[in-house]
């Protein structure tokens, strides 16, 4: 308990010195990233701490230390949070919440900062990521007074109602490339209905969440309520295998997605998997061509390409491939690639030194399977010394890709797009819907009942028309097949976070058989 009492006069991450005005290879986080029962957490055991690096200049930005034995510990806090949270009505947690926005809108700036440190993206879209984050969160608190049962009536005055009703301590695994996104968009409907949370961010990405903990403990919620626990699959481990815990969101690999669904599976929790994708985006001939371009930079480019729903499979009809192509590559040369805390930037650094290699062996198979690389593809390094150990590539446009090689099956997860020619729009739905995954697609047509025809027949849980990667927190978002199932944002995310109970009302005698 001490340790809480020291934790609470301590100041927020964001008002400490280090926090404002990031500036790239300025920030060192010495604090605990750890948080529970309202305040930030000192590790018990340090022997276990992995380094996390800053993209931009490879060095190191602090210490992840996992949670190990703490884990029931933050469970227990959100538990006790949980009893007096569910109790509030829906507008009294709403005001609480919709504080908590407007707390993120006004730190904006510092808590993009601090999150392109960490990840490397540009501060242009940070800012963005941010946005969507206190946006989601206003979203939310508006459902949370509306959330109701249903009334049935029965014969002879009898009745039954149902309740929409809290699940209790829900667990939210993190991604390392949306790491303050996705702890709101993973907090936001759980808390609307009623629950705790207990937030584990990627390893590689510990340094927000903790900003959105004391935000929302600012704000006013029950201490405990949300609370973060730092660590790996050990970690990970722990909080899925949790009896108290009531339900898991997790948004990663499908790999670790079906690991955390066996886990979940042992004490029947609910499971919530946001998972890969390679999605495909198919441009047609009758398209508006300067709009269709744009979508396709805008569905591979975002984050360095490391994002799930981007639509990194692009097919081009054949009879205007020679344009797409000329205009796309001119493009792509040109994107400013370098500092991310630059306004101008508008591409940073991968997340780390493995996952850089790794997009780079990509890329290297890909030529060795055929495919001819346009542009980028290469290891980059900006021309500002503190920037020569970061972990740029410079985007890449593969041409003469076929459907069986590497690049266009597996998901790369960096700045590349494949593309590939077709000729109808059977064979490009045949060729679209041909992959395990399915998180999201995209056409591009000025002819509006092919827009509809390709929407419906595409095997995916979003399909853009004329646009791509656009994601308002009022729309549903997740996937089919492989790519997951469970829904983030939008109404429809209530039904994952709650459930429902019938209560039968008899008005009458009992009609017995015996």
């Amino acid at each position: 308990v001490n340790v809480h009492a020291i934790g609470s006069v301590l100041q927020t991450l964001l008002s400490l010195p280090e926090f404002q005005n990031v500036s790239t290879g300025a920030l060192v986080v010495k604090e605990p990233l750890n948080f529970w029962g309202g305040a930030r957490v000192k590790p018990k055991d340090t022997k276990n701490s992995e380094p996390v690096y800053e993209p931009a200049t490879g060095r190191v930005l602090c210490d992840m230390i996992p949670c190990g034995e703490e884990v029931d510990e933050a469970i227990k806090s959100a538990h006790s949070a949980y009893l007096k949270w569910s109790k509030l009505s829906g507008m009294e947690r709403a005001r609480i919440m919709l504080e908590a926005a407007r707390i993120i809108r006004e730190r904006r700036d510092e808590i993009a900062r601090a999150e392109v440190a960490n990840n490397g993206k540009s501060i242009t879209e940070a800012q963005v990521d941010i946005d969507v984050a206190w946006q989601c969160i206003e979203y939310y608190a508006g459902i949370a007074p509306t959330l109701s049962g249903q009334h049935i009536q029965l014969p002879g005055g009898s009745f039954a109602y149902t309740r929409r009703e809290p699940l209790g301590v829900c667990v939210g695994i993190g991604a390392w490339n949306y790491p303050f996104q996705i702890a709101a968009w993973k907090s936001a409907p759980a808390m609307a209905c009623g629950n705790a949370m207990v937030f584990k961010p990627s390893p590689m990405t510990p340094v927000t969440a903790v900003m959105l903990a004391e935000i929302y403990k600012e704000a006013g919620v029950p201490d405990g309520l949300f609370n973060v626990v730092q660590g790996g699959a050990e970690t990970g481990g722990l909080l899925c295998h949790h009896p108290m815990v009531a339900k898991v969101s997790f948004t990663g690999s499908v790999p670790t997605g079906k690991k955390v669904m066996e886990m979940a599976a042992k004490g029947v929790k609910q499971v919530t998997l946001e998972l890969g994708g390679k999605s495909p985006l198919i441009i047609f001939k009758d398209c508006e061509l300067e709009n269709a371009i744009k979508g396709a930079l805008m569905a591979n480019f975002l984050t360095q390409g490391e994002v799930c729903c981007n639509g990194t499979r692009v097919f081009v009809q054949r009879e205007i491939m020679p344009q797409f192509l000329e205009e796309v590559v001119k493009r792509t040369k040109a994107i400013p690639v370098g500092d991310p805390m630059c306004e101008e930037t508008r591409m940073g650094a991968l997340i780390s030194k493995p996952h850089m290699e790794k997009v780079l062996g990509f890329i290297k198979q890909a030529k060795e399977q055929g495919a001819k690389v346009l542009c980028g593809g290469e290891r980059f390094v900006p021309s500002d010394p503190k920037l020569k150990d970061g972990y740029f590539v410079s985007p890449c446009v593969l041409d003469n890709c076929r459907d069986d090689m590497t690049c266009v099956k597996e998901e790369i997860f960096g700045p590349v797009m494949s593309v590939l020619p077709f000729d109808t729009e059977d064979e490009v739905l045949q060729r679209a819907n041909n992959t395990t995954f399915g998180l999201a697609s995209g056409v591009f047509t000025r002819d509006i009942a092919r827009a509809h025809r390709v929407a419906e027949n595409l095997q995916a849980g979003t399909c853009y028309i004329n646009n791509y990667n656009v994601g308002p927190v009022e729309v549903p978002f997740g996937g089919y097949k492989m790519s997951g199932f469970g829904r983030e944002n939008g109404q429809v995310t209530t039904e994952y976070y709650s459930q429902l109970k019938t209560v039968v009302v008899e008005m009458g005698d009992v009609e017995s058989l015996f």
